[in-house]
């Protein structure tokens, strides 16, 4: 079915209402959940298949957060769909007011190939909670995932929720339409290309980009947990996360510790007998694979560094300056530069002189220090003593800010993106207050400025 076919169907669907009732969205939403159950084994043979991803990973990074978001919205969707009742002023008086959320219409979802499955499940069930159809688009790069995504959606009307496969040409064509709302995660490139095209029909959009967000690690911090966060975070999915800690300031007077640290449970976490578990994830393709050996600097290599078809082992690099490669750009691969710093203004002062991250990582037990770097920093998120997981909590919002994104979501932040604030006013059509009225006297002069809460006397000085 061509595109503009299957929006003329949706915006018809649209527009009979039929989408907008608390039983018809939770229904859709839990043929969503079916689906999903239904298709799992089939899911977890795409993730290996595509990215060499294991079950563990696949569940806990992908299949339960979706099936997280679903249920959170069976739970939530009524309360979050009611009317919310404001108080009116003096000026408006008889009258009451309320809010409203309503639905875009019809919404376009582009998700990465990063973590093809739950980036498209995720504001998908955002979008049903908040009574849109859907265009789904997923990554042309993870092929199995995105059939095996088609397959769990092809269970929906194609006027309600369609799936469009395809690489540069689909994304190029859904782009050159009309929607209401478009949802995009991938890199801050294509995110510009998305921005230009929306702004031609002043279609809303969220943008959930990355950059290199950055990890500090004072002398104060409690290394042992520092080390074995930082690790896991940062070769999780083989660093093609968009929160991964991309560089580590670690204070000079622990350098030499933190690094001994790191590659011991590198070895821990993903070796045995001295060889890499066959669970570690694979880089996506080749050209990202040729673009990550071109970041590894020999000279500076600690640790790993060696490269085998798509896989990339754990590497860990030292003494990295800011003019070196892999500074110049988010790293999205299993690749570790450490930097030494001695003064935290110094590194407060780097960090603000680069575009705003998507997170930023803090380990410390020094709360000045803490605060110092919380306030004097602008990033989508933080986490204190932690890295990712403020991801996985849907009473957070998670998106970017600035060059890492706008808009954001999960759990009530999700359905506040999918819907628009709708204000009405309800006014008593038998009680007037004339003072808005022609002809302006100075009586009504003075009631104005009563309301106002000044005279016109100390107006006029």
């Amino acid at each position: 079915m061509e595109i503009k076919s299957i929006l003329e169907k949706q915006r018809e669907l649209f527009l009979t209402g039929k989408t907008l009732s608390y039983n018809f969205r939770k229904q859709q939403l839990e043929l969503l959940e079916l689906s999903i159950l239904k298709h799992q084994q089939e899911l977890l043979n795409a993730f290996k298949t595509d990215l060499n991803k294991c079950e563990f990973d696949a569940v806990t990074t992908e299949i339960s957060l979706a099936l997280q978001e679903i249920k959170f919205f069976k739970k939530h969707l009524k309360g979050l769909m009611r009317p919310k009742r404001v108080h009116t002023t003096l000026l408006n008086y008889p009258s009451k007011g309320k809010i409203v959320r309503e639905p875009f219409g019809q919404v376009l979802i582009m998700s990465p190939w990063n973590y093809p499955f739950q980036l498209t499940i995720a504001p998908l069930v955002a979008s049903i909670a908040g009574g849109n159809t859907s265009v789904v688009k997923p990554s042309a790069y993870t092929p199995n995932v995105a059939q095996t995504i088609k397959d769990i959606l092809d269970i929906f009307d194609p006027a309600y929720i369609t799936t469009v496969m395809g690489g540069r040409e689909q994304n190029q064509e859904l782009l050159d339409q009309k929607f209401d709302l478009i949802f995009f995660t991938g890199s801050k490139g294509v995110g510009k290309v998305v921005q230009e095209k929306a702004s031609k029909n002043l279609c809303p959009i969220v943008l959930e980009l990355g950059g290199k967000s950055p990890c500090i690690v004072d002398e104060t911090a409690n290394l042992k947990t520092a080390v074995r966060r930082i690790v896991w975070g940062k070769y999780l999915n083989a660093g093609q996360t968009c929160i991964a800690p991309d560089y580590i300031f670690v204070h000079q007077s622990i350098y030499e510790k933190f690094i001994e640290k790191v590659v011991e449970q590198i070895k821990s976490n993903y070796y045995t007998n001295g060889k890499l578990t066959n669970n570690f994830m694979y880089i996506v393709n080749e050209k990202h694979t040729q673009r990550l050996s071109g970041l590894i600097d020999s000279k500076k290599l600690v640790f790993g560094g060696k490269v085998k078809g798509r896989l990339i082992e754990p590497t860990v690099m030292r003494d990295v300056a800011f003019d070196d490669a892999i500074m110049q750009e988010e790293i999205f691969g299993p690749i570790m530069p450490i930097i030494p710093y001695t003064d935290i203004k110094e590194v407060i002062n780097y960090i603000n002189s680069k575009d705003k991250p998507l997170a930023l990582y803090c380990f410390s037990r020094n709360k000045k220090l803490i605060q110092q770097v919380v306030s004097l920093t602008s990033s989508g998120g933080v986490c204190i003593n932690e890295v990712i997981m403020h991801f996985t909590e849907h009473n957070l919002p998670f998106g970017g800010v600035g060059a890492s994104g706008m808009g954001n979501y999960h759990g009530k932040f999700s359905f506040q993106t999918f819907t628009h604030e709708k204000c009405i006013l309800n006014k008593n059509p038998n009680i007037e207050l004339t003072v808005k009225y022609p002809p302006y006297t100075d009586k009504k002069s003075k009631f104005v400025y009563f309301y106002l809460g000044h005279n016109s006397k100390k107006a006029d000085k």
